[in-house]
């Protein structure tokens, strides 16, 4: 685990946050503890590879309601649960509505650092896609308009004789249209200009 890494630890139990935080910071990880949902959403936020240990029964807001705001917010954190009284239908919930993990108290160490760093993982990888997103948007909005008519033909599959029909432009003038389309977002090939721009819509969406 890198010492970028941040793992935010929401528990009302001063003792089980000092036990987390020792546990976590021994592996060289930047922990911040909170202990309540109402203080971590105050100051929450989401770095490049972090994740949240959320206590699922606290009192005032809990560990769905946690989830829910930053999912509101569209805070990309990994969530790992931690329950003293959890059940199965519970823990199917908050993983299928995004949770990265659903523990069980008491927990190992050895379980809870796999769980965590399987979060941070995930951190990264949502931190590499929007990425992603974000880049693939800022090489499609150099087109111009006639270019960006030509990419999303192109993208459905039309040949360029269809394409051509369809702008009321030639044949060569869909190919020219092409190469710039090539040469200024940096793919090269179709398939890798159609994954750009599925990237951009999501962006946009």
């Amino acid at each position: 685990m890198a010492a970028k890494d941040t793992v935010f630890v929401i528990d009302d139990d001063s003792a089980i946050r000092n036990l987390l935080a020792r546990m976590l910071e021994g592996r060289g990880i930047n922990v911040e503890c909170f202990e309540s949902g109402e203080d971590f959403l105050q100051v929450c936020r989401w770095l490049p590879r972090s994740c949240a240990i959320v206590d699922m029964n606290l009192p005032g807001l809990d560990g769905t309601q946690i989830q829910a705001e930053l999912a509101r917010r569209d805070t990309l954190l990994p969530i790992v649960f931690l329950t003293g009284h959890g059940d199965i239908p519970m823990s199917v919930r908050a993983i299928k509505a995004g949770a990265s993990d659903f523990l069980s108290k008491p927990v190992s160490s050895a379980a809870l650092l796999a769980s965590v760093e399987a979060a941070l993982n995930e951190s990264e990888r949502l931190n590499s896609r929007i990425g992603d997103t974000v880049d693939a948007a800022v090489r499609l909005a150099s087109l111009t308009e006639r270019e960006q008519d030509v990419l999303r033909l192109a993208v459905e599959g039309l040949a360029n004789k269809v394409i051509a029909r369809e702008l009321g432009i030639s044949h060569r003038t869909v190919e020219i249209h092409k190469a710039r389309i090539m040469q200024k977002t940096g793919a090269t090939t179709l398939l890798e200009l159609a994954r750009l721009y599925d990237s951009s819509i999501e962006t946009s969406n």
